[in-house]
């Protein structure tokens, strides 16, 4: 497992080490050792998957207070652009982003710690996105983002993405007052 720090303070990108043969293959896509040598080393309390269509865009949400959530995230079938966005006022990255392709074959994981906006879009039909959080979904405290703010200047490679009515209704970031 090879694990590489980003320039945005406690997001990482995991590359498992992959063992394949005739039959399929094999990889550890969570292993609590290696990740706190990176300072990770939350409870995750709670599993998410979706299935989307190409062109689906989730995003950008986070949760506030109590209910902040870090998330461990990956692709299990087909692939997606996945994007954290630094939204700690008093980080030296905030508003910046990164964008990371994850899918299928390269198995590449992300982990988006709390206090970032966490979003992605479906590059393939029947993509499935699973991931790992550290605390439990709460509505009043979920926040969203506009995913196409142009202060924020993030390429999801889509002009015209299919979006929830919550995700279309997101305050653009120009406006956007930060809780974290």
């Amino acid at each position: 497992m090879k694990i590489n720090k980003t320039h945005l303070e406690g997001v990482i990108i995991i590359e498992p080490t992959v063992f394949g043969d005739g039959r399929g293959h094999f990889f550890e896509s969570y292993r609590l050792d290696k990740l706190s040598e990176f300072g990770v080393n939350d409870d995750f309390v709670q599993d998410n998957q979706s299935l989307s269509a190409k062109g689906i865009l989730r995003g950008l949400h986070f949760q506030t207070g109590e209910y902040a959530q870090g998330k461990l995230v990956r692709v299990i079938k087909g692939a997606v652009v996945d994007v954290a966005v630094d939204i700690r006022k008093s980080s030296a990255t905030y508003g910046q982003h990164i964008a990371v392709e994850l899918n299928e074959n390269n198995k590449t994981i992300m982990y988006v710690p709390p206090g970032f906006a966490h979003g992605f879009v479906t590059l393939e039909d029947d993509t499935i996105f699973t991931y790992k959080c550290t605390n439990y979904y709460n509505k009043e405290s979920e926040g969203a983002i506009l995913w196409n703010s142009s202060a924020l200047g993030i390429d999801w490679g889509i002009t015209k993405p299919i979006l929830s009515e919550k995700d279309k209704d997101a305050i653009d970031f120009a406006k956007f007052d930060s809780p974290f």
